[in-house]
């Protein structure tokens, strides 16, 4: 895969997640969930995390740009990663996969960068505006915008369980965005065709 297309690639997932994002800062309330297709294992459930993947946090008063910083960094070494690995000649597995991490890490860094001065507060009782005159944060204090919920299955564990036996389970209790589904594909596909994404370059 050339580096035109796997720049492509990248532009296509940045521009989905911006637009998602946009759509459901602008259109929904915190907290707020709807069923797709009547589906109750399929939500779009609105909510913000302010951390990293889970919702963990950096402590502290400058946790928010320690980790922001953070991921910058990060997306240059994956950006510098992804071109040596064209120059290279790599196979077309590992290329796109890198894409797909480079578009997903982008995308979280784009809101927490700049969701804080060109929205004003999400809250159980106001759809936020774009470019709002009252801005809710700063430069680098953005929130996370996330949506995708799939809660596949709730039930209780059976008893013969160790350590989790008879407790309630939810399976998938988490809730994601495209940029975190890029991140997630592109890692699976470097561990499921790991030999043929790593293969040295004819």
């Amino acid at each position: 895969m050339s580096l035109k297309k796997a720049y492509l690639v990248a532009i296509i997932v940045l521009l989905i997640d911006q637009i998602s994002k946009i759509y459901i800062k602008t259109n929904f309330k915190l907290h707020e969930a709807i069923e797709v297709l009547g589906l109750d294992w399929f939500q779009i459930n609105f909510i913000e995390n302010e951390g990293m993947a889970w919702g963990a946090t950096i402590p502290g008063s400058y946790g928010k740009l320690i980790l922001t910083l953070f991921r910058i960094i990060a997306v240059i070494a994956i950006g510098w990663w992804l071109k040596d690995s064209v120059k290279r000649g790599y196979s077309s597995y590992l290329i796109f996969s890198i894409a797909l991490i480079l578009a997903g890490a982008f995308g979280n860094i784009l809101d927490s960068v700049f969701y804080g001065v060109i929205f004003n507060e999400s809250t159980a009782s106001q759809v936020a505006t774009l470019f709002a005159d009252e801005h809710y944060g700063t430069f680098f204090h953005g929130k996370v915008v996330d949506m995708f919920y799939f809660p596949l299955w709730r039930g209780t564990l059976p008893s013969w369980l160790p350590i989790w036996g008879g407790e309630e389970f939810l399976f998938f209790n988490a809730v994601f965005n495209v940029a975190d589904a890029a991140i997630s594909i592109g890692v699976a596909i470097l561990i499921l065709f790991n030999k043929k994404a790593f293969a040295k370059p004819q």
